[in-house]
């Protein structure tokens, strides 16, 4: 988001474009120049908004609400919890594929690209999208939370039964502009291994997530990957 032009298909940038010309995005994509200025930032910048990219507006059917991106090279890609095909799976992921496998009896997949479940309506959104090499939470509290907090009050609005998946406390810290008579609302600690015992494994998020949908006639999320 280092300059002006942001790539968005149709859907979200009929619902987002006013949201890039509030002052506090001015202030964060003056804050992002400079900070491209001074060394690696990831997702790289055409990939920041690669979650809006590969799930449609018009397809959202569930919310995975992660943190910020992975700081490691090569890792951050804009999706939540996703790495690249061929890229050794974080902590996280690695307990996200444990509890899958618990849940669904689905094996735990080679690739830990997680662009299937985009592009089947599964938004996986961060609460921040960027964040400075090997700096952890470094772009935290620079604009995106309110970004990100009006994606989720749009969807909210505007759509009805999406599945919102919230790990960890930033991402509960949304729950609030979530209707839980419209929405289902699935909530459980972060998976990382600091905190994934304490309630993330057997949450069964995935087969609930599944049984609500297709009782509102949406269909159910294919979880396997390759």
């Amino acid at each position: 988001m280092g300059d002006r032009k942001i790539q968005l298909g149709e859907g979200w940038l009929r619902e987002l474009a006013p949201e890039f010309e509030t002052p506090p995005m001015e202030r964060l994509r003056a804050f992002l120049v400079e900070e491209m200025k001074k060394g690696p930032v990831y997702p790289p910048g055409p990939l920041i908004f690669n979650a809006f990219n590969t799930t449609p507006w018009e397809k959202v059917r569930a919310v995975i609400l992660g943190q910020d991106p992975y700081h490691g090279p090569d890792q951050a890609h804009g999706l939540c919890f996703s790495v690249r095909r061929g890229i050794r799976h974080p902590p996280s992921l690695r307990n996200i594929f444990q509890e899958l496998s618990d849940d669904l009896s689905i094996p735990p997949p080679i690739s830990g690209d997680l662009t299937p479940w985009a592009e089947q309506g599964v938004l996986l959104l961060n609460s921040v999208l960027t964040v400075r090499a090997h700096q952890a939470q470094s772009h935290a509290n620079r604009g995106w939370e309110a970004f990100t907090d009006r994606v989720i009050e749009i969807l909210n609005e505007k759509k009805e039964h999406l599945v919102f998946l919230l790990w960890g406390g930033p991402a509960q810290n949304k729950a609030h502009t979530i209707d839980p008579r419209r929405h289902l609302v699935l909530k459980s600690p972060h998976p990382s291994p600091l905190s994934a015992h304490r309630g993330f494994f057997g949450c069964r998020h995935f087969s609930i997530a599944n049984e609500y949908l297709a009782s509102h006639g949406l269909g159910t999320i294919d979880w396997r990957l390759d």
